[in-house]
């Protein structure tokens, strides 16, 4: 079976790093051929381009295909895509991301392509954005629904979201959790060695966000409450690993409110270093107020973190209430604050919800089930159609 991955870009995120996993998990299985259609991966937030050293030949780019909405662009990106379809003549087109979610979908369908697939990592419409943004998205979704033959949820909560909007039906969604190697997570250990290279002493508490600065993923919440949280603990310190457009701005506001020391500013981090952070993590908090899935959760959780959450997306199927953390309403931030200095001041609450949420992790999220998924329902589809 010959398949075809489409996405935006291969920056560093959960979305690309999934399909990164997938491409080459599934391209190493007998009887499949496959490959990636990206964009250029531009920016301040890395690449993953590298993974594909060994392979170039699985790897195209399509310099048109770029993230912003750009019409002429997008008429480009949309013509290169159907080209090479009616080149390639793949059996199934697999698309991920907004743009080229669209795209991809649409020009497999001009292609011809008998079957078309779409994982649905984050939501592309709700609450987070403006009415007329909203109106477009769930437009260009609805159309590009319309020519596809199945979907992939990494949470149960994208695929209620989805139909709720009128798009697709519940016979045609699939929820295939987003794997990921779990061996580098479980092996994770508080290395004082670690600690010492970022400032950090072997009694401090460590609260780990991870995630782009960027304004959705709730950095200013946690900012909000920190100062009372020290004051509280002072032992506590907040390591923020990820870039952004935030980050000198929360630099600067650290050092100017006196909290310098508390907060530790790792910036872009390659995704194999990430274990390690977490090793010498005590608990991580995640904010986003968008997310279909959240990678660091699960991540966490496997390195045997506990999590606190606010209830978006499909947090609450990963953070379970005082099983692997505390799931919050967004925006509470005294149950914020109260939930942090709890799991901060008791290792023997972390130790359990962090063990339950290793072993619920390691039952969910393996890499190579979710390889294998993906190869049972591309074989199921192509049979549907054959």
């Amino acid at each position: 079976m010959r398949v075809s991955h489409v996405i935006t870009r291969l920056t560093v995120g959960g979305a690309q790093e999934n399909t990164v996993a997938s491409v080459l998990g599934l391209q190493a299985q007998a009887g499949m051929q496959v490959d990636l259609i990206t964009g250029p991966s531009t920016g301040s937030e890395g690449s993953l381009e590298h993974a594909f050293l060994g392979c170039p030949e699985r790897l195209t780019l399509v310099p048109q295909l770029v993230r912003p909405i750009h019409p002429f662009a997008d008429w480009l990106a949309l013509g290169a895509l159907t080209k090479i379809f009616r080149r390639t003549r793949p059996d199934l087109v697999h698309t991920h991301s907004g743009k080229a979610g669209v795209l991809g979908r649409l020009a497999a369908h001009r292609a011809g392509v008998p079957v078309i697939v779409h994982t649905i990592h984050g939501p592309s419409f709700g609450a987070f954005q403006g009415s007329l943004s909203n109106a477009i998205l769930r437009a260009a979704e609805r159309r590009a629904g319309a020519v596809t033959t199945h979907f992939v949820s990494v949470a149960n909560a994208m695929t209620r979201q989805y139909l709720a909007a009128g798009i697709g039906r519940m016979d045609q969604y699939t929820t295939i959790r987003s794997g990921f190697d779990l061996a580098p997570f479980a092996a994770a250990r508080n290395d004082p060695g670690l600690r010492a290279r970022w400032g950090i002493a072997p009694e401090d508490i460590v609260i780990t966000k991870l995630a782009r600065l960027v304004p959705l993923k709730g950095h200013t919440d946690l900012w909000t409450v920190a100062p009372s949280i020290v004051a509280q603990n002072p032992r506590i310190r907040f390591l923020l690993i990820g870039d952004g457009k935030l980050g000198p701005e929360f630099q600067y506001d650290a050092r100017r409110r006196g909290l310098a020391r508390h907060f530790i500013f790792t910036g872009l981090i390659p995704p194999d270093e990430v274990p390690s952070l977490l090793g010498i993590t005590d608990l991580l908090v995640h904010l986003s107020s968008r997310e279909g899935l959240a990678r660091a959760l699960p991540q966490a959780l496997a390195a045997g973190r506990p999590v606190v959450a606010y209830d978006c997306d499909g947090a609450a199927e990963v953070c379970l209430e005082n099983k692997t953390g505390f799931l919050l309403r967004a925006g509470d931030l005294a149950a914020l604050s109260a939930r942090l200095l709890q799991l901060a001041g008791d290792p023997a609450l972390r130790a359990r919800l962090g063990g339950y949420g290793q072993s619920l992790v390691s039952r969910q999220f393996a890499l190579p089930d979710m390889v294998d998924a993906l190869r049972r329902l591309y074989l199921q589809l192509g049979h549907r159609t054959a």
